[in-house]
């Protein structure tokens, strides 16, 4: 089982713009099955540990959209009831629980029933989705095992930061997926 914070980032680090947009990121040509692509990571995803801001964009992009993933996905939130609210009519048969992990002891509770689930579902991924500051409270309680990244070729000059705290990482691979450089890193313990 391995835990993977995977995402796409600006050259200069930033995975959304000050205001949450990823306009930038859309309008990149990338093959989805290719090297760092959507479809092939997500084929080994077990389960998801997801950000609110992440689940909110999602939201507010959805349209009549089907929830984008099979495997069970947890949002850490404190606004439980206001997202559950929001949730489109096409997510009805979503697995999507909301917690509050705010805490080390409870965000440890989180990741042991997403590692389990993953387990259950014969798949070795859990996801950490969305938010720098999500990915680094898993890194710091040595919960992150792998970070992806599919680097877009631009500059955004300030936004949310890829991990916004060191970490230490060594290079496991890298390659080009059309416009985007991809690297892939083990976390060094």
């Amino acid at each position: 089982m391995t835990t993977t914070y995977y995402t796409a980032s600006s050259l200069d680090g930033f995975i959304a713009t000050e205001e949450h947009s990823l306009d930038w990121l859309l309008s990149r040509d990338i093959d989805a099955e290719g090297l760092g692509g959507h479809v092939a990571f997500v084929a080994d995803v077990g389960a998801l540990l997801m950000g609110a801001s992440t689940y909110t964009w999602l939201v507010r992009n959805a349209g009549e959209d089907a929830w984008p993933y099979a495997a069970p996905t947890w949002v850490l939130t404190h606004r439980s009831d206001e997202l559950a609210a929001a949730r489109p009519a096409g997510w009805a048969d979503a697995d999507v629980r909301f917690v509050a992990a705010d805490d080390d002891e409870a965000l440890r509770a989180v990741h042991v029933e997403a590692a389990a689930a993953a387990a259950a579902s014969a798949r070795t991924t859990v996801w950490v989705l969305g938010g720098g500051e999500l990915a680094g409270r898993v890194a710091d309680l040595g919960l992150l095992d792998r970070v992806e990244l599919a680097y877009a070729p631009c500059v955004l000059g300030a936004g949310a930061p890829v991990l916004p705290r060191r970490l230490e990482l060594a290079l496991r691979e890298t390659g080009r997926n059309r416009d985007f450089v991809i690297a892939a890193f083990d976390v060094v313990r």
